[in-house]
């Protein structure tokens, strides 16, 4: 990892504060009352919008309320509430199995730690670390594709993996602004920093983007 220079860590900083400025109530866009409930609609929320999974979680809740309920239940049974998600058998089957393990192995309760959390099945680190930040409030910085695009345009990270990406960000931002920084980064590029037609108009980041300053966006 690479020293960065005065006037780098000026720029990081700039664009911080103007991502703090652009998204002052950052927080998750999925529903859920429980660490239970954030746990499943984050598992399924991988390659499906927020949007989507709010969409479902609602009857999945009150159909399993509890992992005891879940548990009980078989893929076959929750696929159909859970079908419009993709990947819905996969997940069907992390949702249920993840169940049994908490009930198993856990009391019933969602762990606390990385090491409980990504021996779950369907669970990686990026989900583990979206519920430990909301959930337990753990100082950390979950990479979806959203945060690993904004971050490679922003100069933020030239880590080609998530991991990489991840250690990038830990090393930039402010411990204390983990948490928030993950969901100003995912909002910036749900609704600004988009894939395909970036919004450069509209983006107060753009003084201090790589990416807009080379030409790569229009």
């Amino acid at each position: 990892m690479k020293r960065l220079s005065a006037r780098e860590k000026q720029r990081i900083a700039t664009l911080l504060a103007k991502l703090r400025e652009a998204y002052p109530t950052a927080k998750t866009e999925l529903d859920y009352k429980t660490p239970y409930q954030l746990l499943l609609a984050v598992m399924l929320s991988a390659q499906t919008t927020d949007k989507r999974v709010n969409m479902v979680t609602p009857v999945l809740f009150a159909r399993y309320p509890s992992p005891e309920a879940l548990a009980a239940a078989t893929p076959e049974e929750v696929l159909p509430i859970i079908g419009s998600v993709n990947f819905a058998p996969t997940k069907a089957q992390n949702l249920v199995a993840t169940a049994r393990l908490l009930v198993e192995r856990h009391g019933g309760q969602v762990p606390g730690t990385m090491e409980e959390l990504v021996a779950l099945p369907g669970v990686g680190r990026k989900t583990a670390n979206v519920v430990l930040s909301i959930a337990f409030e753990v100082p950390a910085i979950a990479v979806d594709t959203h945060v690993f695009r904004v971050a490679h345009r922003l100069g933020l990270s030239e880590g080609s993996t998530p991991e990489a990406v991840e250690a990038d960000l830990m090393d930039r931002i402010p411990r204390e602004d983990w948490a928030t920084a993950h969901h100003w980064l995912i909002l910036h590029g749900r609704y600004t920093c988009v894939a395909r037609k970036p919004k450069c108009g509209i983006c107060p980041l753009r003084p201090e983007c790589p990416a807009f300053q080379r030409g790569d966006c229009p």
